[in-house]
């Protein structure tokens, strides 16, 4: 009997020895995480000149578009917006407006036209990154403006909460 339980004894220690080897090689490690709000926008460059060269008789001048640019945003928030203004007021008799096409979810305000404050373009946007979404200018003078000659006007177009 005391040989059973001498082996019983030296089997046991040997479990548990093994136990104890096999419980130090485990590590552990804490992993820190964080998603944090992006809101991005940007357009695929400049459009052409918009000129108005024509009209028919008795009209006014004919208004001038470029569809050309387009738009790609990136965010992961919900009710989002994006706003456009102009760094200066066009010059009296010429109307400079801004369609953007909506991304998914989104909506379009239309032809907007622009000025020194921002006004909405496209509001309802949520939690997406689309690319490819249609920019469209359209220039529009009346006879009194004149003839203008050639200026430019910064577009700046803001991808913000609503």
């Amino acid at each position: 009997m005391k040989k059973i339980l001498l082996i019983l004894a030296v089997f046991g220690l040997i479990l548990g020895f093994s136990g104890l080897a096999m419980a130090s090689n485990i590590a552990t490690q804490t992993v820190t995480y964080e998603v944090q709000a992006i809101n991005e926008i940007s357009v695929s460059g400049n459009p052409a000149a918009l000129i108005v060269n024509a009209a028919v008789a008795g009209s006014a001048p004919t208004a001038v578009s470029n569809s050309s640019t387009t738009y790609a945003i990136t965010t992961n928030q919900t009710t989002r917006k994006i706003t456009g203004a102009i760094n200066t007021a066009m010059p009296s008799g010429l109307t400079l407006t801004v369609t953007l096409a909506a991304p998914t979810g989104g909506s379009s305000a239309g032809a907007v036209t622009l000025t020194a404050v921002a006004a909405d373009l496209v509001t309802g946007i949520s939690t997406l990154n689309e690319s490819g979404s249609i920019i469209t200018y359209n220039l529009s003078a009346t006879s009194a403006a004149g003839v203008v000659t050639s200026d430019t006007r910064t577009v700046t177009l803001t991808l913000t909460a609503e």
